[in-house]
């Protein structure tokens, strides 16, 4: 018996030992993408061009500074030499696939003594970049090798040996490479901005993760993504897709910038969120009145005593769901529509049980997915719950239908008005884009556009 005692207590202790921890450390939301993109060869060729401004205005700066001591000290000795001209011959940028990027850089520079004729020289810069997620769960453009190479041109041995000396004088190249990655355009603020905390509506955010580095290959650069979702400052438990996306590999070369993927499970847990933020709690006025319902539905005239407007109130009693078909987006909606009268004292006599099928049209505007309720594909009607009798299915198509299928994409088109921001680096735009759809996903080929305000 008291074996017996002693081992019932064991085993409660450790139950309630499991119940402690678990409440310490709650469980992990699963990690897994849902969406993703490719940045293609002509994307990197791009954004190496709109690099070149910035790092000619860089390396200027470094390189024709006054250093420190001159400054303190008003040095004016002649035998001083300045770098009297910086100009940037190129720039480029390369994959190596299953490593990173090699990023070129060819400088052209003029270098004198004071009340003397510059002489020519040229810096190279060969630099191996890669990306790498750091501890705070953004990517980071990271120097993996540097090979510098500074050229005294002139066409006489003496001089060139002269030159040399005086290069190996100002120009530090180490510094160089030390700071090389920041000539490119920002690179780690444009990584950063990707995991900004986007609004959707007032009250929901969304937030794209990256869950590694990205993978080079000969056809890009390609990054999965999970997006998460808040809700008034809460982490939403999005339900688990089935099926792990990954990002669809490109048939062929691409001639677009940068190709997005967003999974259907992207779009279900969008609208999913959204539900969890209340913003599909619908009120969809009626030209019926007590009176004139009254006249179908007989019950309804011994519940009011004078004529009111009828209301329809429209909660999801199911999430939504997203199918994506080859060409074809559509949304379907499950929802309990209360029939009811009375303001603001709103009191429902009927509940009717409405699944509705929308047609999606996707678009871009800007850098945001543009989500409209084309039309309204299929819808049933059933009786849920009645304080007025058994109505016929035919009669509640009859009185309600037309609302419904009038008034729910007009309020699913309001709620998504502003668009869904799509991921994408700060200061860039997306032109030139379409919208693929295909089954479980969507494509978007763009190209990427320096906005004005950097170019």
């Amino acid at each position: 018996m008291g074996k017996a005692n002693r081992k019932g207590s064991a085993v409660l202790l450790l139950c309630t030992t499991g119940a402690i921890l678990a409440f310490l450390d709650p469980v992990q939301p699963t990690r897994a993408p849902d969406c993703g993109g490719i940045l293609t060869p002509l994307g990197l060729s791009y954004l190496a061009e709109v690099s070149k401004p910035h790092a000619e205005v860089a390396l200027r700066r470094d390189l024709m500074a006054r250093r420190a001591s001159d400054l303190f000290l008003g040095s004016t000795d002649p035998s001083r030499k300045r770098i009297t001209s910086v100009k940037l011959v190129d720039l480029w940028l390369s994959l190596i696939p299953e490593a990173g990027l090699r990023l070129g850089i060819e400088v052209e520079l003029r270098i004198a003594p004071l009340h003397a004729v510059p002489m020519p020289a040229r810096i190279s810069i060969q630099a191996d970049l890669h990306v790498d997620v750091g501890p705070d769960g953004n990517l980071q453009l990271l120097t993996s090798a540097c090979r510098p190479t500074v050229h005294a041109q002139s066409t006489r041995e003496a001089e060139s040996k002269s030159s040399r000396s005086i290069l190996d004088k100002e120009v530090d190249v180490d510094k160089l490479c030390l700071d090389v990655s920041k000539l490119l355009l920002l690179p780690n603020e444009q990584l950063m901005s990707l995991t900004a905390l986007f609004p959707v509506t007032p009250s929901c955010q969304l937030q794209y993760l990256p869950l590694a580095a990205p993978v080079f290959s000969k056809q890009g650069i390609a990054l999965s993504l999970q997006t998460t979702f808040q809700v008034a400052g809460a982490a939403v438990p999005v339900p688990v897709s089935p099926v792990p996306f990954s990002v669809p590999e490109l048939a062929s070369s691409s001639t677009s910038h940068l190709i997005l993927a967003l999974s259907e499970h992207f779009y279900t847990s969008l609208y999913f969120s959204l539900e969890r933020a209340g913003a599909f709690n619908m009120t969809i006025p009626s030209v019926l009145t007590t009176a004139t319902l009254a006249q179908k539905i007989t019950q309804v005239g011994s519940l009011y005593h004078e004529d009111l407007p009828i209301m329809l109130s429209a909660v999801l009693r199911s999430s939504p769901r997203v199918m994506l078909e080859e060409g074809r987006a559509a949304l379907k909606l499950f929802l309990t529509v209360h029939i009811g009268a009375g303001s603001p004292d709103f009191q429902s006599f009927l509940s009717v049980s409405a699944d509705v099928t929308a047609g999606l049209q996707l678009s871009v505007s800007d850098t945001r997915m543009m989500i409209s309720t084309a039309v309204i594909e299929d819808a049933e009607l059933s009786l849920a719950a009645s304080n007025v009798g058994l109505v016929p299915a035919a009669l509640l198509e009859e009185l309600f239908l037309a609302p419904v299928c009038q008034q729910v994409p007009a309020w699913m088109d309001d709620v998504l008005r502003e668009g869904v921001h799509l991921p994408h680096p700060s200061r860039f735009t997306y032109t030139d884009v379409s919208v693929v759809i295909h089954k479980d996903y969507v494509l978007v080929p763009c190209n990427l556009k320096l906005q004005s305000t950097m170019a």
